[in-house]
């Protein structure tokens, strides 16, 4: 990975951190708890500022992926 595509992904992290948070906000404000703590739930890991730095991404190059699917498809 080179530095282009990794201040790339920090900026898509970055990105959805900031959606998360604010959709559990408007979430709470609409008075939707239940809707709030599901959601918080299924991010909670966005949402902890002690785990979200430690967290990994898992990403892929799409061409790569391909290419790998279709060698396997070759090999069968």
């Amino acid at each position: 990975m080179n530095n282009v595509d990794a201040l790339r992904i920090s900026g898509q992290r970055d990105d959805i951190c900031e959606w998360v948070v604010t959709r559990f906000r408007e979430l709470m404000e609409e008075d939707r708890i239940d809707d709030a703590i599901c959601f918080a739930d299924e991010w909670f890991e966005w949402m902890d500022p002690n785990n979200y730095e430690s967290e990994e991404t898992m990403f892929y190059d799409e061409q790569d992926l391909l290419t790998h699917y279709m060698s396997m498809e070759e090999d069968d």
